[in-house]
């Protein structure tokens, strides 16, 4: 057995542990004056590939993803003002960050919203961001576009945060990547992680506490229902061929709805449409479900409508589907700025929106509007997300929608 890959973690165990003895002795400042002390603090309760640990100067980010501990140092303690770490295991950052910038490439900024931390973005990748008030500033020009690539360029600002953890880091580069849990709820617990940085760990424990407390109120009710649970399809359609998706938030999402997923014993991965024995088989399983998502990815969502659907499954009589005679063929895509939906971006932070939608879905009342979810089978449209959307303070925190449960 390799011994080098354990030398390796322990030598960066211990180089860590000694850091923080270092900073816990010498974290203060000369004379009298008095460090920012941590006055608050963040427990991840569901979040699996993140923790946070304090001190009294500083706090330590354990990310499980990139295996970096992100040391976030107080901006008025000794070490902060003497000390910079960039190491394969250890970067520091001194907070609250003055300034910071983003990949908007998968990167929720509903989080950064939330938490009121709008007015320090400076710099994004790309003005393709399924947010009103963020493309109001890059409108009036309090936020740059940057060059992804450029490091030099992001070197100006005290944080970039992104997602693509392919992507070669610099010593100002920190991940967020809460896509990769496998919880609604461990998903928005990531607004802790965002909060650390800031200082703003009591809004962000405030935020979570109440989207949690929604959330599942709603999938308690769903738990009393004795009516027939309808089953739900995940499937996306490429380059002519047909797949059912099964990520883990997706079914635990169907499942605190109310509904049955698709069976797991279909194991059979693909279904190409030129293929006469896929395309029956496919279609034969669909016979079984009550409700399709269609996840087809497209770089014109407005344009993809009932008529792209059909065309793609090559269905010729609908009357086996009670997915079309029902109306209740979805996709997530209803909210959009070009080709980016808000899916990716507010449905992370609130995650109990999403909830209220598939069980409008699943059990429709016909008075609720939903929030992330256009109905296909009833030639819905997506809406455009753009800047004149924005119709409150940048600089103020954005609360999250508690919805009406019981």
């Amino acid at each position: 057995m390799d011994s080098a890959p354990c030398s390796s973690w322990l030598q960066a165990l211990f180089s860590l542990l000694a850091l923080v003895w270092v900073l816990s002795c010498c974290g203060g400042v000369r004379g009298g004056t008095t460090p920012t002390k941590v006055s608050s603090f963040s427990k991840v309760e569901d979040a699996v590939n993140f923790h946070i640990y304090y001190g009294q100067t500083f706090k330590v980010i354990k990310n499980a993803i990139d295996g970096q501990s992100y040391l976030l140092l107080q901006n008025n303690s000794r070490i902060a003002s003497r000390t910079k770490y960039c190491t394969s295991r250890i970067k520091s950052f001194v907070i609250p960050l003055s300034n910071y910038s983003v990949d908007t490439d998968y990167f929720p900024v509903s989080f950064l919203e939330i938490l009121g931390l709008l007015e320090s973005l400076k710099g994004i990748t790309a003005d393709s961001v399924a947010s009103p008030c963020v493309l109001k500033l890059r409108q009036e020009g309090q936020i740059q576009i940057l060059n992804r690539s450029d490091y030099q360029q992001i070197a100006q600002f005290s944080a970039h945060f992104y997602s693509d953890t392919d992507q070669q880091p610099a010593c100002n580069f920190a991940t967020f990547v809460p896509f990769v849990e496998d919880t609604p709820l461990q998903r928005a617990e990531w607004i802790k992680y965002i909060g650390a940085f800031a200082n703003v760990e009591a809004r962000a424990n405030q935020v979570y506490a109440a989207v949690k407390e929604n959330y599942l109120c709603m999938a308690k009710l769903t738990t009393n229902r004795t009516s027939f649970k309808p089953t739900v399809a995940w499937m996306k359609y490429d380059n002519g061929v047909w797949s059912f998706t099964k990520e883990a938030y997706q079914l635990k999402y169907v499942e605190d709805a109310g509904g049955e997923n698709l069976d797991a014993s279909i194991n059979k991965n693909t279904y190409n449409v030129t293929n006469p024995d896929d395309v029956e088989e496919l279609h034969a399983i669909l016979c079984t479900v009550e409700v399709v998502i269609d996840e087809t990815l497209t770089s014109d969502p407005t344009n993809y409508m009932l008529s792209t659907f059909i065309q793609n499954l090559n269905i010729e009589d609908r009357s086996c589907f009670s997915f079309l005679t029902n109306t209740s063929l979805w996709r997530y895509d209803k909210r959009i700025q070009n080709y980016t939906i808000d899916w990716y971006n507010g449905a992370l932070a609130q995650p109990q929106l999403v909830l209220a939608d598939l069980i409008e879905v699943l059990f429709p009342t016909g008075n609720y509007n939903m929030t992330y979810f256009r109905n296909l089978a009833k030639g819905e449209a997506p809406i455009n997300i753009g800047p004149e959307m924005c119709d409150r303070n940048t600089s103020t925190t954005m609360d999250p929608t508690v919805v009406a449960c019981g």
